[in-house]
């Protein structure tokens, strides 16, 4: 059995969970998530508990009992936490801003580079070059803040670019004259 899948999912106070059919949905104090969960594998409630069980041991089953189990509980901290990305913009000039629902980037380029933000998410930015991704949805989260890093992802040389805070990057050695 799934190690991951086996775990139990405690489910806070102010959050409610409700399952019609394959449809699980998510209410708590920062909004509402909704899944479909895939065939064979089912949810069972028990007071606060909820537990992620399959139909049988197929490889189809067992390979989606603990990604089904990890959503949940995603699901679950989402609408009590959220979820928060922090990245920072290392260069001379580089900097951010939003404006309105677009997220506008000043990386180096020729251009401004104009991002959209997705409905559920709040980005904040402060000092220019400290952002800060804020939602209920760990994945889309996680794609925004992956998105923005990719415009201008850090550079070993300078160090320059778009990074998490946090994130460790290898430095290289410029060439060096020779003789």
């Amino acid at each position: 059995m799934s190690r991951v899948g086996k775990k139990s999912i405690t489910v806070p106070d102010k959050v409610k969970v409700k399952i019609e059919g394959s449809s699980i949905q998510v209410d708590g104090p920062k909004g509402t998530l909704t899944w479909n969960l895939p065939e064979g594998i089912h949810v069972n409630i028990d007071g606060d508990q909820l537990t992620v069980s399959r139909e049988s041991d197929e490889r189809k089953y067992r390979a989606l009992h603990g990604t089904s189990r990890s959503l949940i509980n995603n699901m679950v901290t989402g609408v009590s936490q959220g979820f928060v990305k922090d990245l920072e913009i290392i260069g001379v000039g580089f900097r951010a801003a939003v404006k309105g629902k677009v997220l506008d980037l000043s990386l180096g380029k020729s251009h401004p580079i104009n991002h959209p933000i997705p409905d559920g998410l709040t980005v904040t930015v402060t000092d220019n070059t400290k952002l800060k991704v804020e939602g209920i949805d760990k994945q889309v989260v996680g794609q925004f803040a992956a998105e923005v890093r990719a415009y201008y992802p850090p550079e070993p040389y300078k160090g320059k670019g778009v990074r998490y805070v946090g994130e460790i990057i290898r430095r290289k050695e410029g060439k060096s004259v020779g003789k």
